[in-house]
C-alpha cells in the first residue's frame, strides 16, 4: 500500500488547459510574427522557433515542479527575495533600455526579465511569512513592518524601472493574499488607502501616462499615437466576427498592429478565430481559476493555501488586464497574457508557478481522499453526524 507521501495525482483539470494554451500558442506566435520576423530576422520561422523552445522547455519546468513537494520552497522564500531584488538593482543598472524603459537583463543570448521572478518571490514570501507568523497577525510590527519592508522594495524597483502596471498588479495580489491570510482589517485598509494615494501620484508624475489615461477615457486632449495600438486590436475584433478570417489570414498582424505576437496577441486570435475562438481561450482560463481556487479551499496547510491563492490571482489578474487592454475596457499596459504571448521569462516562471499549484493539489488529494474514504467507512448513519 501507498503511503500519503507516495501517492501522487494530476489534477488534470488545471494541466490540460494550461498544456493546451502553451501549445497552442505556438500557431498563434508563428501566425502574429510571421511577417514582422521575415523582414526584421529574414526568416518568417525566426520568433515561431523560439517560442516552441521556450514552450517545451516550459512545459517540462512544470512537470518538474508538480512533481517536488511546494513545502520545500517555504524557509527559502528570503533567499528569493533577495535574488528578485538583485536582479531588479541590476536591471536599472545594466537593463537594455527599450522605449524608454528598462526592464531585461541580457545574459549572452539571453534576455531575461527580473520583474517575471519578483512577482512569484513576492507571492512565496507573502505565502511563508503569513503562514509561519500567523498567530502573530495582530502585531503589526512583527509581521506588517518587515513583510512590507519587502513587498515595497520590489513594487518600488518595478515603478521605478517604469513598469507601473506590473508594480500595481503586484501590489493587488499582494492585498489578495493579506485579505485571505486573515490580517486585521484595520491594517488592510491602511496599506490599500496608502497604496492607492502612492499610486495616483505615481501616475500623474509622468506625462505619457497621463495620456494613456485621457486616451482611455476619450478625452480629445489625449494623443493620437497613444490610442492608435487599441485601435487597431478593436478592429483586429471587428474583423474576427464571429468564426474569423481563418489561422494565418490576419490583415492586422501586418504593420497595423504593434507587438502583434506579444501583449497584443489576443486580439490576433480574436481576427482569426473570432469570437468562437477568443470564447474558447476565455472558458480555458476560467477553468484554471476555477480549480485553483478550489486548491485554495482544499490545501492540506496555510503556506499551500496561501501560495495556491496567489499563483492563482497572479494568472487570472494578468489574463483580466491583458484581455481587458486589448478590447479596450482597461488602458493600455505592457502585461502579456499567460501562456499566449511571446517572452521567455513569462512563460518559464508561470509554468514554474502551475507546477507548484499542481503539486499543492496533489498533496490536497492526498489529504482529501482518506478523510472521504474513512467517512465512507462508516455509513451513512455515522457519516450523518459529521
Amino acid at each position: 500500500m501507498k503511503t500519503a507521501t507516495e501517492t501522487y495525482h494530476i489534477d488534470w483539470l488545471i494541466l490540460l488547459p494550461v498544456a493546451g494554451l502553451l501549445l497552442f500558442s505556438v500557431a498563434f506566435v508563428y501566425s502574429a510574427s510571421a511577417s514582422f520576423a521575415a523582414v526584421r530576422f529574414g526568416s518568417s520561422e525566426q520568433l515561431f522557433w523560439n517560442h516552441a523552445i521556450r514552450v517545451l522547455l516550459g512545459l517540462g519546468l512544470m512537470i518538474l515542479f508538480a512533481r517536488i513537494d511546494y513545502r520545500i520552497w517555504q524557509n527559502g522564500t528570503p533567499t528569493m527575495m533577495l535574488l528578485a531584488l538583485g536582479f531588479l538593482v541590476m536591471v536599472l543598472v545594466v537593463g537594455d533600455n527599450i522605449k524608454g524603459a528598462s526592464r531585461w537583463v541580457r545574459f549572452g543570448p539571453i534576455n531575461f526579465q527580473p520583474s517575471e521572478l519578483a512577482k512569484y518571490a513576492v507571492v512565496f514570501h507573502v505565502a511563508a511569512t503569513l503562514a509561519r507568523k500567523k498567530l502573530f497577525l495582530e502585531d503589526w510590527r512583527r509581521v506588517l513592518v518587515p513583510l512590507l519592508g519587502w513587498v515595497g522594495s520590489v513594487i518600488v524597483l518595478i515603478a521605478i524601472q517604469p513598469n507601473m502596471s506590473t508594480a500595481g498588479v503586484v501590489f493587488t495580489i499582494v492585498m489578495v493574499m493579506f485579505f485571505l491570510g486573515d490580517l486585521p482589517l484595520r491594517q488592510l485598509g491602511v496599506i490599500v488607502g496608502a497604496g492607492l494615494v502612492g499610486g495616483g501620484l505615481f501616475l500623474v508624475s509622468a506625462e505619457y501616462r497621463m495620456r494613456r489615461l485621457l486616451s482611455w477615457v476619450g478625452s480629445s486632449n489625449a494623443d493620437e499615437a497613444v490610442s492608435y495600438q487599441g485601435d487597431q486590436a478593436l478592429i483586429a475584433f471587428g474583423n474576427g466576427g464571429i468564426t474569423g478570417v481563418g489561422p494565418g489570414q490576419s490583415r492586422q498582424r501586418d504593420w497595423f498592429l504593434p507587438e502583434s505576437y506579444g501583449d497584443f496577441i489576443f486580439s490576433i486570435v480574436g481576427e482569426e478565430y473570432g469570437f468562437i475562438g477568443v470564447t474558447v481561450l476565455v472558458l480555458a482560463f476560467a477553468l484554471i481559476m476555477w480549480r485553483g481556487f478550489n486548491v485554495v479551499k482544499k490545501a492540506p496547510d496555510t503556506f499551500g493555501r496561501l501560495l495556491a491563492a496567489g499563483i492563482t490571482t497572479t494568472l487570472a489578474i494578468y489574463a483580466f488586464v491583458n484581455a481587458g487592454v486589448t478590447c479596450g475596457l482597461l488602458p493600455t499596459t505592457g502585461l502579456p497574457m499567460p501562456f499566449i504571448s511571446y517572452g521567455g521569462s513569462s512563460v518559464f516562471f508561470s509554468a514554474i508557478a502551475v507546477g507548484v499549484l499542481l503539486n499543492i493539489s496533489s498533496q490536497a488529494g492526498v489529504w482529501v481522499r482518506p478523510r472521504l474514504k474513512a467517512a465512507a467507512n462508516q455509513g451513512p448513519l455515522q457519516n450523518s453526524h459529521e
